[in-house]
């Protein structure tokens, strides 16, 4: 039900419960007349400025003075019909603009009872204390009663404030993970793309200027051209489907056997020697399979570009709860602590990161480079 209807309910529940008590206990005609003008006042009042009102509970003294006018007329005619403050006292609370005036509107209301008491039953030593003591409780109690009723609304206002500023607290953060995930995606994407295709255009660039050194006799180069050409092909399809996973026709490769592919391609590709050593059939977690595989491969194109190297060597170890790729060659090396971004180092240390490992990169300029990717395995299968 709506508070207008809820409204009605009680004025009317009210008006007939003291129209029955009036009519079956009065006999003297000036009474009874009283009491139902204050009943009909009651009804009437609620009807004309009452009710339109209910729905947005606005301000009304018009309706406060009303109200509390049908209870003193009501009391004066029968004593009994003090009752009607019962509801009065309510209308003054709900339809004062402040607090403040709900006090005033109560203390009026009980005034008004107490003179329809004196009315009613007489202004006698001993009525006078009856009907102070009577309407002092009254008014005690529908103060106390007013004002923790109007605390408890005052919570409920501010906890639905402090609910809709979580609420929209959490629509923020949600917000901000969004943006955190896709900012994070697109890192994935950018290294992925780093680690893969954009080394294997640098392998077709490289390839293609050996082609054209050669010139009629680079049916080899071609080949190889034609070959990573496909590779990077496969890897974008890969990253397309989500994958960028090293993958041939087998579903999965372990980690030894796709160094060694790695490496077959590389040798083919520069020149030089590759070796690699590891323990056979060794299988982690797709995820930390990949890390591995992709700083192997980041550190072969750091040495394809920058280290002049004639001589490669790729070794795996898997020890204490741990794996670890090295990639050492014989190159002019640099100096760690001033090596440009170029260098991948940055984007091999992020990825490791992710998983929990850390890059170790030892060289000195004319003394070669070995970088050493580490990560740690619950379980190692061999």
């Amino acid at each position: 039900m709506t508070a207008r209807r809820w409204w009605w309910v009680a004025v009317l529940g009210m008006a007939a419960l003291t129209g029955v008590l009036a009519i079956a206990n009065l006999q003297t005609p000036w009474r009874l007349t009283l009491a139902l003008t204050g009943i009909a006042l009651l009804v009437v009042t609620w009807a004309v400025v009452g009710d339109r009102r209910a729905e947005s509970e606005s301000p009304s003294w018009t309706l406060v003075l009303l109200v509390t006018a049908a209870a003193g007329i009501g009391t004066a005619g029968y004593p009994t019909l003090a009752i009607l403050q019962a509801l009065a006292y309510p209308i003054s609370w709900v339809f004062a603009a402040r607090s403040r005036d709900a006090v005033v509107g109560n203390v009026l209301i009980a005034v008004a009872v107490g003179v329809g008491f004196a009315i009613g039953i007489g202004t006698g030593p001993e009525d006078i204390i009856q009907i102070i003591v009577t309407q002092s409780l009254a008014l005690g109690f529908s103060l106390a009663m007013g004002f923790w009723i109007t605390r408890m609304v005052e919570l409920g206002e501010e906890r639905g404030r402090l609910l809709t500023e979580l609420q929209g607290a959490q629509e923020q953060i949600a917000a901000l993970h969004r943006d955190a995930g896709a900012a994070a995606e697109r890192e994935h994407l950018a290294r992925e793309l780093h680690d893969t295709i954009a080394q294997d255009l640098t392998g077709l660039v490289m390839l293609a200027q050996r082609a054209r050194r050669e010139g009629a006799g680079a049916v080899e180069t071609l080949a190889l051209i034609e070959e990573n050409a496909r590779g990077v092909l496969a890897e974008t399809r890969a990253l397309v489907a989500a994958g960028a996973s090293v993958e041939t026709g087998e579903t999965r490769l372990d980690l030894l056997n796709a160094l060694r592919r790695i490496a077959e391609r590389f040798q083919r590709e520069t020149g030089v020697t590759v070796t690699v050593q590891g323990p056979e059939r060794l299988v982690l977690p797709r995820d930390l399979e990949v890390v591995v595989l992709r700083c192997a491969q980041e550190a072969l194109a750091n040495a394809r570009k920058h280290a002049r190297a004639s001589r490669i060597e790729v070794g795996l170890v898997a020890e204490d709860g741990a794996v670890r790729v090295t990639v050492t060659d014989d190159g002019i090396g640099f100096d760690p602590d001033d090596a440009p971004d170029g260098f991948g180092l940055p984007g091999m240390r992020d990825r490791l990161a992710l998983v929990g490992g850390s890059l170790t990169v030892t060289s000195a300029p004319g003394e070669g480079t070995r970088l050493a990717a580490e990560v740690r395995v619950q379980e190692l299968t061999l």
